[in-house]
């Protein structure tokens, strides 16, 4: 089981970015899927996760407005789409997919609530 991602790059703060993530190896129809970010010399950090049809979405305040979860099953993948990028955007962005192993007592908004994770791919905004 892979997840891809991939779209991240430099960008001028006020730009925008679109974040792919496509997985491999079986489907995650059923589950949640989420995006985190890790800064340099700090925690990974949830960002947003989306429902298993899309019909649920969630954000961290830090992006909420600016950014937008969606998610295609027909392509098992997911998508982070990013307007307004700030410098403190800037971090590897992981995306991640529960696979029905992780214990449900946790938030997906918590990293141990995800099964698996993708490699990562920068994002760096400058002002």
């Amino acid at each position: 089981v892979q997840l891809q991602a991939s779209g991240g790059g430099l960008v001028q703060a006020g730009g925008s970015l679109r974040l792919s993530c496509a997985a491999s190896g079986r489907t995650f129809d059923n589950y949640v899927k989420g995006w985190f970010r890790q800064a340099p010399g700090k925690e990974r950090e949830f960002v947003a996760a989306i429902s298993w049809n899309g019909g649920s979405t969630y954000y961290a305040d830090s992006v909420k407005g600016r950014f937008t979860i969606s998610r295609d099953n027909a392509k098992n993948t997911v998508y982070l789409q990013m307007h307004s990028l700030r410098p403190e955007d800037t971090a590897v962005y992981y995306c991640a997919a529960e696979g029905g192993f992780s214990s449900a007592s946790y938030s997906y908004t918590e990293i141990p609530a995800y099964d698996y994770w993708g490699q990562g791919t920068q994002v760096t905004v400058s002002s």
